[in-house]
């Protein structure tokens, strides 16, 4: 018998599927377990009421699915979410049920998808287990301008999405569709610049194009930074945005992207100082940051974040840097909140000189600043 430790499972990356009522999840659901290539996929499907009727119409309930029918995933019944991810993690390590390389999660139309991010990245054991592959959410070409304007929860889904699927596209026919179609995936860009847009309808939304959206290149075995960040399409819709008179009564228009960089290797105190305070400061309107670190203390390991709200992933460091950038770069989607107001502060505690503006010493020890920050 072998003296080596046994070395933990690799994490299963999880999928949230997501989207408004009637955009159209279930029937993506569908095809994609029809794909051979997700014969190992275990499903949660998130039922709204007592009787769950949406997952009577998914192709691949058997052993490996669990129906979660206590209400919509949110805070209320988070409990039941990890529930469900313990079920199947007990019933495959015990043999009751094959392996699985995946999992789908589904929620209601109604769903705020961040309290069910913030199980995959707190639950000490779920954490060890899982990680999360990618939120995907569904968009009705026809409907998605009124969904936006009529109900604040469908931008959140859409804000932090890694992909968007834009269904019911082969009904755009008038050329009244069509302006209105147009002008949703202009919405869509500003929103999640960092989210491709794939045309259900053509076929675009295969299990290829929808999954594998996280950090790590499952192929080639290496961090994909550039891909994850997606800071160069963020950093496009941000100086869009500024040539863009904005409406604070629509939605969407409250949402904004952007870029935080600099080239100077940065402190791990002043990075967690930072964050703390933006964290405590904004945190249910940060509503995503995805970040990498450049640390004075070991340039060469970057390190790896990703938050959502005021929940942040256990940072990891990488072993090199996978590209020729080697920029400190934090993507911010936020909600209710200038850019500016969040780039000053960090500014502040890179050290960047501003005429008139505090720096990080003067934030951290002033006595109105949150006790974490003060020395």
């Amino acid at each position: 018998m072998s003296d080596a430790p046994r070395r933990p499972p690799e994490p299963i990356p999880v999928t949230l599927l997501t989207g408004f009522l009637g955009a159209g999840k279930t029937t993506l659901l569908n095809r994609l377990l029809s794909d051979p290539g997700l014969a190992d996929t275990a499903v949660l499907i998130n039922e709204f009421g007592e009787i769950g009727l949406d997952h009577l119409l998914v192709q691949h309930f058997d052993d490996a699915t669990v129906l979660l029918a206590s209400g919509c995933l949110c805070c209320t019944v988070r409990g039941d979410l990890v529930e469900g991810l313990e079920q199947l993690l007990r019933r495959m390590d015990n043999g009751v049920i094959p392996p699985f390389r995946r999992v789908l999660i589904e929620t209601t139309g109604l769903a705020d998808p961040a309290p069910i991010l913030h199980v995959l990245m707190m639950h000490p054991y779920l954490v060890m287990r899982f990680r999360l592959d990618g939120v995907v959410t569904v968009v009705d070409a026809i409907n998605g301008n009124a969904t936006l304007d009529e109900h604040p929860e469908s931008v959140r889904q859409i804000a932090i999405s890694d992909r968007i699927v834009l269904t019911k596209t082969d009904l755009v026919e008038t050329a009244e569709d069509k302006a209105g179609y147009e002008l949703l995936r202009a919405r869509l860009r500003a929103l999640a610049p960092g989210a491709p847009v794939l045309d259900g309808a053509r076929g675009e939304a295969t299990p290829q194009a929808l999954l594998n959206a996280g950090l790590f290149d499952p192929s080639a075995k290496i961090p994909d930074v550039s891909r994850w960040l997606a800071d160069e399409a963020v950093d496009a819709a941000e100086a869009e945005a500024r040539g863009r008179t904005h409406d604070p009564n629509r939605h969407d228009e409250r949402i904004r992207a952007f870029t935080l960089a600099t080239e100077a290797p940065v402190s791990a105190a002043a990075i967690d100082m930072f964050l703390e305070l933006v964290r405590g400061t904004h945190g249910p309107k940060l509503l995503r940051l995805k970040g990498i670190v450049k640390l004075a203390e070991d340039p060469e390991r970057p390190l790896v974040l990703h938050g959502v709200q005021h929940v942040l992933h256990p940072p990891s460091q990488l072993a090199a840097w996978p590209d020729d950038d080697h920029r400190t770069r934090l993507v911010m989607i936020v909600r209710d909140v200038e850019p500016a107001v969040i780039r000053r502060l960090f500014d502040a505690f890179m050290g960047l000189p501003m005429p008139d503006q505090p720096d990080g010493t003067a934030l951290t020890d002033n006595p109105l600043a949150p006790a974490t920050l003060r020395r």
